[in-house]
């Protein structure tokens, strides 16, 4: 069976316009959302677990590769999605977790990572060897150790492909994506003034030099697998800023895709872009459409729509207060917020609740919030909505319920914080 993605790279050679959106997300309800999607539309999902979510050593997430393809594959059974209608993928394989480790280990653990999510079924993978490990030299990282790195990791993941294939003759040979111009994993941690678009040439170095080096170690005809180089084409996010997609500015480097039509582009920090953006980004080329903090950011939004009607609904000393339970569990575990968000505590606070960068995600699925959160919905189902009420806290979703999309249930309600962002993308690609 052919991969999906090779199949979208083929009707793109063919001058069909097509793209997929890339949900990077290990929340049980936005991964719960998305498959329903992917079954109502009948198109294939594209999830992605990144390398600090999910990795040998169980990451923020606590789960290995395997665990994580087995979570998403119970759910799909569940709602009967066949398997075949799920690309799951990895991102940001490399030493991003181990950069304080000497080459020798950040590599080794980098190997068994990448190993891992190849052995375990992943099927998209970005081999992401851009960062520096403790005894790499003054200075950015040459784009040849980048791509002799890559090609060290590419080997891994055709040895986990390979076993794979052996007790699973079907199993679908992965394809890769490549490149070293990473916006920050999460979106920026500190405003910024401008944004460079990665230059054409830049682009072209990437390429020719994977093309050389993966060819003297032995491995040229692992870009056959290549799909898509990533770049920077002038988006990204912070805590109250949002960079919107400029077609012009990215003019250049889009119609070098003319002359490599065996690849794509791969977009990373697309979240909150309007939907004329993601548009125009598959239009020229940028057909992946990575997105993460966006999604639970449209649920941690629902959540507390939800909390304040149940202020209004449910007596006091029932109440979840679901807002006042993420803030407490916030402050008592700093650690995934603290280095993100400046300012004094006001700000602090404000970023916590509201920021784009939605650190809040590494807390809304530890188990005294998703405890709390489940209170949230079954305090609203003793004590129901009225429309009218739901017109003022939600009103998209009210849309929805009224003409017979919705049911009028709280965690549907949750669940559609998340799809009213992916349909942004559905519509895009």
């Amino acid at each position: 069976m052919k991969h999906p993605l090779q199949v979208m790279m083929e009707q793109r050679r063919a001058g069909i316009r097509c793209g997929i959106p890339s949900y990077c997300t290990a929340n049980e309800l936005a991964l719960e959302i998305a498959l329903r999607r992917a079954k109502e539309l009948g198109r294939p999902v594209l999830i992605e677990a990144t390398a600090n979510q999910v990795n040998q050593f169980g990451g923020y997430t606590g789960m290995m590769p395997r665990d994580f393809y087995q979570m998403v594959l119970k759910m799909a059974q569940a709602i009967d999605l066949p398997e075949n209608m799920i690309i799951l993928a990895g991102d940001h394989l490399g030493p991003l977790t181990w950069q304080k480790l000497p080459e020798s280990e950040a590599m080794a653990n980098s190997y068994e990572l990448v190993y891992q999510y190849a052995r375990a079924g992943f099927t998209k993978i970005h081999l992401d060897t851009s960062m520096k490990v403790a005894d790499d030299p003054e200075g950015l990282l040459s784009t040849e150790t980048i791509a002799r790195r890559g090609a060290a990791l590419y080997k891994a993941a055709m040895k986990g492909y390979e076993e794979l294939k052996a007790e699973k003759p079907d199993a679908i040979r992965p394809v890769f994506i490549i490149g070293s111009e990473v916006p920050i994993p999460g979106g920026a941690t500190e405003a910024e003034d401008t944004l460079a678009v990665t230059k054409p040439e830049a682009f072209l170095d990437t390429v020719n030099t994977y093309t050389r080096v993966w060819t003297e170690e032995g491995v040229g005809e692992g870009m056959k697998d290549v799909i898509a180089v990533v770049v920077q084409p002038g988006v990204e996010f912070g805590d109250e800023q949002v960079f919107d997609y400029n077609s012009e500015a990215a003019k250049e480097l889009c119609a070098m895709l003319k002359e490599y039509p065996d690849f794509c582009f791969e977009g990373h920090s697309t979240d909150y872009q309007t939907p004329k953006c993601l548009y125009d980004m598959v239009t020229d080329g940028i057909a992946i459409l990575k997105v993460g903090p966006a999604l639970t950011f449209g649920l941690r939004e629902a959540l507390f729509a939800l909390s304040k009607m149940e202020e209004e609904l449910v007596p006091e000393a029932e109440r979840a207060n679901f807002i006042a339970k993420l803030e407490e569990v916030m402050l008592a575990n700093p650690a995934n917020w603290a280095k993100h968000y400046h300012g004094d505590e006001h700000q602090l606070a404000l970023c916590r609740k509201y920021s784009y960068s939605d650190r809040a995600r590494y807390y809304i699925g530890q188990s005294e919030v998703v405890a709390c959160m489940n209170k949230l919905f079954e305090n609203l189902r003793k004590y129901p909505i009225p429309m009218n009420m739901l017109h003022q806290y939600m009103p998209q979703s009210y849309n929805k319920v009224r003409s017979g999309q919705l049911k009028l249930d709280p965690r549907e309600l949750a669940m559609d914080g998340v799809a009213q962002f992916m349909l942004d993308y559905e519509q895009a690609v």
